[in-house]
């Protein structure tokens, strides 16, 4: 059972990332996928979760209108599509996958990703 988070990278402020989130070993179709973040200095916080039923939630208000997140089940893939990138969107991105749910605390989800880093230069 594995995720692989992947698509980080260097960026200019202003600019767009696309980052996967591909699950091996099991299938995706009935568990919430969230993502958080991690910058230096700081805790784990929760960015967006997508349910099963394709719904989004977002934990973070200053993504809201910047970050959205997508499924394909035929793949076992979600995407994080990240547009309109700040320097304090600079961090290490998780995936994480959760039976039914999408739930804010990184407590609740029962599979990481390994991480991947995202930095936007100012």
């Amino acid at each position: 059972v594995q995720l692989q988070a992947s698509g980080g990278g260097l960026v200019q402020a202003g600019g767009s990332l696309r980052l996967s989130c591909a699950a091996s070993g099991f299938t995706l179709d009935y568990h919430g996928i969230g993502w958080f973040r991690q910058a230096p200095g700081k805790e784990r916080e929760g960015v967006l979760c997508i349910s099963r039923s394709g719904g989004t939630t977002y934990y973070a208000d200053s993504v809201k209108g910047r970050f959205t997140i997508s499924r394909d089940d035929a793949k076992n893939t979600v995407y994080l599509h990240m547009n309109s990138l700040k320097f304090e969107d600079t961090a290490v991105y998780y995936c994480a996958a959760v039976r039914y749910g999408c739930y804010q605390s990184p407590r609740m989800y029962d599979y990481w990703g390994q991480g991947t880093q995202v930095t936007v230069s100012s």
